[in-house]
């Protein structure tokens, strides 16, 4: 069932920058390019941004259930560039391929490693909430962008190609 007010198919909730670190906040549209979105810095480089990292995904459904469970969190709390709607994160995976918009294609590669720095989001700082390791289907993950361009609020999302592999906290091998 879809939210009052929300497109009935998978889309980009919103769009989020910072000039370093979390939270991050909303913009309406950005470019993404195979160096990450315009705009947008990461505070450490050794375990963030680059062509594997380029872009963090969330989802607003697990966004929602973690403020139900009274956690202070809301998209671009934990650092993710674009918060999607609509999808069955279950089946967002490294090796899933992705459209955004009419111009962006992304690959997931890896689900991202919650940091202390996301602690304030969570009730008793258990920012571990968000770790694929501890909470398989709870974790943001890592794309790489394959086809560059502009991507806006709003802008469908469709799942290309699923795989069955999965890696869990960290780089692919």
């Amino acid at each position: 069932m879809t939210a009052p007010g929300r497109p009935s198919y998978p889309h980009v909730h919103q769009i989020n920058v910072s000039d370093g670190g979390v939270p991050k906040k909303p913009i309406r549209e950005a470019k993404l390019t195979e160096r990450g979105v315009e705009g947008d810095r990461q505070r450490n480089l050794k375990v963030h941004g680059g062509p594997d990292r380029a872009v963090c995904l969330f989802s607003l459904e697990l966004l929602e259930r973690l403020q139900d469970e009274g956690h202070p969190i809301d998209s671009g709390s934990s650092g993710e560039n674009l918060t999607l709607a609509g999808l069955d994160w279950e089946l967002i995976r490294p090796g899933v391929v992705m459209s955004v918009g009419s111009d962006v294609r992304l690959e997931v590669m890896s689900y991202t490693v919650p940091c202390s720095h996301n602690a304030p989001w969570f009730r008793d700082g258990d920012y571990q909430r968000i770790s694929q390791k501890k909470n398989p289907g709870w974790s943001r993950v890592y794309a790489k962008v394959l086809r560059e361009g502009l991507v806006r609020s709003g802008d469908a999302v469709t799942v290309m190609k699923a795989q069955a592999k999965v890696w869990i906290d960290g780089p692919r091998p």
